[in-house]
């Protein structure tokens, strides 16, 4: 009985106690919020409400306050730079290198934000510099990235390709990206008529990835080139295994061939096989013009009827009035020229390439997207959505 009560009279004990550290730890969580400067949930307030220009300020406030804050530092540098402020982007990281109490572990950190500091202010060599000093380190791998955005910029195709592959992991092989670089180089030799060596960049290309339509279209570019219409058309014919869509892309090349070697009707026929199979394909304007030349304005008239019947389009329906204009009263040739008029000038609005991963958009064709830097992502025909 004498245990039992001692066990009793400890009970009020063990909750006076717990009581009482729940109290201190109150307080101390207090004291901490309470020494937080408000310039920092001032800084916080402006961010979410996208005012940059605030939130600096306020974040270099709380940074003169507390000192050594070496991630609320990380964030005032990223913050001058998504800003444009690379002056005091670059300034504050090269304080922080200076800085005795920097860890060790946070220098090679700070030197990547800096190299990304001169990029953005247009120091492509320094940061390069600062990038390759960084391959052996814990930063390798944010280095490479860095380095092969460089490349690219740079066009420095022969390091892009070295960068890539050493980028390779089981989550991205880059040979997409290998076989564009070597498109690119393949290009600069067709150029120069170089076509030895651009045949074997193509090959390059291909043995990368054997779908890359680029390297097709060079392909047949070398052969047409080098008089061999014959093999420049098996090359040309070859992209519809890989990427039927741009077929569009060489479809003039192919009727050019079939047209020097005094076929022009073959190279009609397989477009219009084209155009039938696959009528997303943007061959009507081109259809026109050839059918009119070799076979007259009413076999024109008919291929643009069909086309438009299969996959309605303002370019499609501008070659329907203009191919009738001439069978028109002077009265109805006015109104239809007004119709025409108002078609053409939407299409050229509406009718544009887009990329695939950011939705840029633009008239001309790129196989590099200016806006997210993606290859081979543009819609290879124009669409009028």
């Amino acid at each position: 009985m004498e245990l039992d009560l001692w066990w009793l009279l400890l009970f009020p004990a063990f909750f006076g106690l717990g009581w009482f550290a729940a109290r201190v730890d109150m307080r101390t969580v207090l004291k901490q919020a309470k020494s937080v400067p408000t310039s920092y949930f001032r800084g916080l307030d402006a961010l979410v409400e996208d005012k940059t220009d605030v939130a600096a300020q306020a974040l270099a406030e709380v940074a003169r306050q507390q000192g050594a804050a070496l991630e609320l530092q990380h964030i005032l540098g990223k913050l001058y730079r998504k800003r444009g402020e690379n002056d005091r982007a670059i300034r504050l990281h090269q304080q922080m290198l200076d800085s005795s109490d920097l860890p060790g572990e946070q220098r090679d950190q700070v030197r990547n934000e800096l190299a990304q500091d001169f990029r953005k202010a247009g120091l492509v060599d320094r940061a390069e510099e600062i990038l390759l000093k960084l391959l052996d380190g814990n930063m390798g791998l944010a280095a490479r990235r860095q380095l092969l955005d460089i490349y690219q910029q740079d066009r420095d195709w022969q390091k892009a390709i070295e960068t890539a592959r050493e980028l390779r992991s089981d989550a991205h092989s880059f040979q997409h990206e290998v076989a564009q670089f070597y498109c690119e180089l393949a290009q600069g030799e067709l150029y120069k008529s170089s076509y030895a060596q651009a045949r074997q960049y193509v090959a390059e290309a291909i043995a990368a990835n054997r779908k890359c339509v680029r390297a097709s279209l060079i392909l047949g570019d070398i052969e047409f080139a080098e008089g061999n219409a014959d093999a420049a058309i098996a090359a040309w014919q070859g992209i519809e295994k890989q990427n039927y869509e741009y077929l569009a892309m060489a479809a003039e090349r192919l009727f050019d061939a079939y047209e020097k070697q005094g076929r022009p009707l073959e190279g009609i026929a397989l477009l219009r096989g084209y155009q039938r199979t696959f009528p997303q394909l943007e061959l009507t304007d081109l259809l026109y013009q050839k059918i009119a030349t070799y076979e007259g304005e009413a076999k024109a008239l008919e291929g643009v009827r069909e086309a438009v019947y299969a996959r309605p389009s303002l370019a499609g329906v501008y070659r329907m009035i203009e191919a009738q204009m001439d069978e028109l009263s002077p009265e109805g040739r006015m109104d239809a020229e007004v119709a025409r008029a108002l078609i053409l000038k939407h299409s050229q609005r509406l009718s544009v390439h887009r990329c695939k991963c950011c939705n840029f958009r633009s008239r001309a064709f790129f196989w590099h997207c200016p806006a997210c830097g993606e290859w081979e992502s543009f819609t290879a025909n124009r669409s009028e959505a």
